[in-house]
């Protein structure tokens, strides 16, 4: 408490001390009580409300006090510890109750935090309360950080209540003696004051009859996840029914047990994670029941009291679907594009989507053939899309776009130390994250060989081993994977395992290129227009005829993408609204195919044709124009003169 003391004045006095640094707000609010005239070493609150005063408060602030009264009044009893004062003011800082331990109350009594007390920073200067009802945000308080030295000797954190408006109605506060200070409190102080928030809108929701026995169980109740409370003997205190049901266990016989002797045995490698007095956050554990396993994401935090002692721990307890949509807000990790997406009305085409829709309603892994730019990806994620696994996750992996030595940690996974850099705590692979969703493994063909083994051994058990670990976690992954190799030409090479061909290539479905489908050019050019156009800002109306012949001769090395990647760059350097011939630049003319020819016509509409197209071939340039040809530059300008052409 001296060096707490010490801070404090010297802060005063100098506006520093040693390493302490207050925030700007805090400084602000310092100014401010000082121009209030707030005398710093007051040694107690001066402006208390009279018995009948407090009364008409409580009154106007009735719902507040009821709901608050109850929730502190459960927290402190959550708490087990006498050192700490709860506290509830309403929206002009006056407190309206307290609750806490015999010494730690006659404290309170000392600088008169007192009900009727008022702790604005027009009385006391800078006060946690004050603080987050000027911010309307959570603060978290050191000693030396209030204004007044009466309120040095405690950390405090304090949370706004707000109503269905979003005004502040009220503050909730907790004090502890300097050495239990921990941010954990703040949470605690948002969770109270949160929960205040919820038993009031559900008082005005519902009759007061309706709800009775619901008040009781809000805090934890109106969680999302699971949530369970142990003291530092690990029995249970608090446990809602969503943590019972993902325990596989009865809430109110299990209450006041130890965990151990209410879990069924094999439950070991839970146990040593939430009894390791470290904290987690989001681990993978499998729970044990009696039918069959649950797999969770459990989050874990101890309770650290004074000589960091362990109080307890705070353990929450996610299903791993609701964990799962977390992570793919936040990753992507989901398909877009169904079949209807899909463009192509040719044969070869039609055949190719026909055998991905069979695929689709199969839960079989599936392997998609073709050139790069044939749209495999597409396929990958329309399958996805149409099969029952579309609401769970779709990762796309890259196998070629990966560092060789990431690509294990990145599939399945790595333990805390497994490698030098790795993430504190280890971190899933994406088979665990995708669980009863997709992965769809592109360029399988550049996964390494030992790698292949390691593939091959998830799909036969089902379960990965994290890196390092030595756990084994169950996974439901349909693998789609796709290459644009021969993969069986591999296999003869000894680059690609036999075994693991024949997993994958339980439904092979091979997607021409386009080439092979000239016929689709014309409504993906009018897709790609629609697509791209108004993303550009151009509004591009027709694509003359020369222009569409050109794209319909060229070969496309690099199929869809290409022709996209070619729409793309015309639209850009588009003057109008017309795609013109001269705006559509192969990236090599050799692929172009010789000229459609009309045998109709006569010899020279013949030899007219073949020079537009030897000088479109050639960009314009007529000596090679003519030397392909076969006749002179002399020659070809007469002939030019003679059919007009430009």
């Amino acid at each position: 408490m001296k060096d707490i003391m010490r801070v404090w004045e010297e802060l005063h006095q100098y506006g520093s001390s040693e390493d302490v640094v207050i925030s700007e707000d805090i400084q602000q609010s310092w100014d401010r009580s000082e121009q209030f005239g707030v005398d710093p070493h007051k040694r107690f609150c001066d402006v208390t409300l009279s018995p009948d005063q407090l009364q008409e408060k409580r009154e106007k602030n009735s719902s507040l006090l009821e709901q608050g009264v109850e929730v502190i009044n459960m927290f402190y009893q959550y708490l087990g510890d006498p050192d700490f004062v709860l506290f509830l003011e309403d929206r002009d800082n006056y407190v309206l109750a307290r609750v806490g331990g015999e010494e730690s109350v006659k404290l309170a009594d000392y600088s008169m935090l007192v009900e009727g007390s008022k702790w604005s920073e027009e009385v006391m200067g800078t006060t946690v309360s004050a603080i987050a009802k000027i911010c309307k945000e959570p603060v978290f308080f050191y000693g030396y950080e209030n204004y007044c030295r009466v309120a040095a000797v405690a950390s405090t954190s304090a949370s706004p209540i707000f109503d269905d408006r979003g005004r502040i109605i009220g503050i909730l506060g907790v004090a502890a003696p300097y050495h239990l200070a921990s941010p954990y409190i703040l949470g605690m102080a948002i969770t109270a004051a949160r929960a205040i928030e919820r038993k009031m809108a559900l008082q005005t929701a519902y009759l007061r009859s309706e709800v009775a026995n619901l008040y009781k169980t809000t805090i934890i109740e109106s969680m999302s996840e699971g949530v369970l409370t142990m003291d530092c003997r690990h029995r249970i205190t608090h446990l809602n029914l969503i943590a019972a049901r993902s325990l596989g266990i009865d809430r109110d016989s299990s209450l006041g047990k130890r965990i151990e002797d209410v879990l069924l045995p094999g439950n070991d490698p839970f146990f040593a994670k939430i009894f390791s007095n470290k904290r987690l956050t989001g681990e993978t554990l499998i729970i044990k029941q009696r039918k069959s396993g649950v797999k969770l994401a459990v989050s874990s935090t101890p309770l650290i009291g004074a000589n960091s002692s362990i109080l307890g721990t705070v353990v929450i307890l996610q299903p791993m679907k609701q964990y799962k949509r977390l992570i793919e807000r936040i990753s992507g990790a989901r398909a877009n594009i169904t079949f209807s997406n899909i463009i192509g009305k040719s044969d070869s085409f039609k055949y190719a989507l026909m055998c991905a829709e069979m695929a689709a309603k199969s839960d079989s892994n599936v392997l998609l053939l073709g050139e790069s730019g044939v749209g495999k990806d597409m396929f990958a994620q329309a399958i996805h899309n149409a099969s029952k696994r579309a609401r769970e996750p779709f990762f796309a992996i890259n196998c070629a776009a990966l560092p060789r030595e990431l690509i294990s940690s990145e599939l399945f996974g790595y333990e805390d130390g497994a490698f030098t850099g790795a993430r504190k705590g280890g971190n899933p692979g994406k088979f665990e994250l995708a669980d009863q969703g997709t992965i769809f493994l592109d360029e399988i063909g550049e996964l390494p060989l030992e790698l292949q083994g390691s593939l091959l051994r998830v799909l036969e058990e089902g379960a990965v081993v994290r890196l390092s670990g030595r756990e084994v976690i169950p996974v439901n992954v349909r693998i789609i994977a796709a290459s644009n190799k021969n993969l069986v030409e591999e296999v003869q090479k000894g680059s690609f395992r036999l075994d693991l061909y024949y997993r994958l290539g339980v439904m092979d479905i091979k997607i021409p290129a386009l080439r092979d489908r000239i016929d689709d050019i014309p409504e993906l050019v009018t897709h790609f227009i629609k697509s791209v156009g108004p993303r550009l800002g151009k509004k591009i109306e027709e694509v003359d005829e020369r222009a569409m012949d050109l794209l319909m001769r060229y070969h496309w090395p690099g199929n869809v993408r290409e022709l996209n990647n070619v729409i793309e760059r015309a639209i850009n350097i588009a003057p109008g609204k017309i795609l013109s011939v001269n705006l559509i630049n192969m990236p090599n003319s050799s692929n172009v195919n010789s000229p459609r020819i009309d045998l109709s016509r006569n010899k020279d509409a013949l030899e007219a044709q073949l020079i537009r197209s030897c000088l479109q071939k050639h960009n314009n340039n007529r000596s090679k124009a003519a030397e392909e040809m076969g006749i002179s530059r002399t020659t070809l300008y007469r002939k030019m003169e003679r059919y007009r052409i430009q």
